[in-house]
């Protein structure tokens, strides 16, 4: 029988495996805690450049970049797998707030697809899956113990169910990934009207205040940026608030000068007192005016107030 003493004495082969194991584990928490940094940083570029002042979906942010930068820390410092774990849970509920919001939208808010979103969800699939492998991995090579104790036994049951958890943390990655691309793919929002159709504006009570809506009841806004012959928003703005185009026309109560701009695309977009009109994507029902003085994409939004 081999004493213990001797046993015990790594050979090459062990302190090879060691340090490949080591480097592994390294390379994992590097990827998993950079990860997770650079999606809070993300985020805290958007909430300080307007997410900030939506309402619940504000301080959600700042708390997802206080969350993303203390994991990532924690995970870049410390051989965890309780961090690792929670670090991976944090991703995949990340994204999945960014798939809730994309499609049926959040706490009164709709997101629209954008660079950073697109960005930050890859991020995410990534940051998920590292973080998984790094708290499924399996410990380093241990000598058995004799005689066995109750506590090495439960050590090797969970030893033996790791395989199994990758397989399954393997295929939420890639459900996760393919539920990205599929809400990506989808088609976005439709544009409030048509270029050559005409625009009904209509007056309605929303919270006490007597606003401009479209023929659909869905408030109009003014954006501060944007002057009486010229609209600021395009791109990724024109995509949270689609501007109202077509050739205006009121109900009847309703006064006001109405007009229409023409924009760079070509279309012409109404104005009314000298302000081009706009929707806001988060507004999913007649009655709401989930954009009202919020700054967003640049500038500050407001309900437009209605003449008459």
């Amino acid at each position: 029988m081999i004493p213990p003493a001797v046993r015990d004495v790594p050979t090459a082969v062990d302190i090879a495996r060691r340090l490949r194991f080591d480097s592994q584990e390294l390379m994992l928490r590097l990827i998993g805690g950079g990860l997770l940094v650079t999606t809070g940083a993300i985020h805290l570029d958007l909430y300080l450049t307007g997410y900030r002042t939506i309402p619940t979906i504000g301080w959600l942010f700042l708390l997802q970049v206080i969350t993303a930068f203390g994991l990532g820390a924690v995970v870049l410092a410390f051989r965890s797998r309780l961090a690792s774990a929670a670090g991976a849970g944090f991703a995949l509920a990340t994204l999945g707030g960014y798939l809730l919001s994309l499609r049926i939208g959040l706490f009164g808010f709709r997101e629209v697809r954008t660079s950073a979103g697109i960005v930050a969800g890859v991020i995410e699939v990534v940051a998920f899956a590292a973080l998984a492998a790094l708290t499924l991995r399996s410990p380093a090579q241990r000598q058995p113990t004799w005689p066995a104790t109750r506590a090495s036994k439960l050590a090797d049951t969970l030893l033996a169910s790791i395989p199994v958890a990758r397989w399954a943390s393997a295929a939420l990655s890639v459900l996760a990934a393919v539920l990205f691309g599929i809400s990506l793919a989808a088609t976005g929002p439709a544009p409030t009207t048509a270029g050559s159709s005409r625009v009904l504006l209509k007056i309605a009570k929303i919270k006490g205040v007597s606003v401009l809506t479209n023929a659909r009841g869905f408030t109009l806004y003014w954006f501060v940026p944007d002057t009486p012959t010229k609209s600021t928003c395009y791109g990724t703005c024109a995509a949270y608030w689609p501007p109202v185009t077509g050739s205006p026309t009121v109900s009847r109560g309703v006064t006001g000068k109405l007009g229409t701009i023409r924009r760079s695309d070509g279309l012409l977009e109404v104005t009314y007192n000298h302000h081009p009109l706009y929707t806001y994507v988060a507004d999913a029902a007649p009655g709401q005016a989930n954009g009202n003085n919020i700054n967003l994409n640049g500038g500050v939004w407001h309900e437009m107030i209605a003449s008459g």
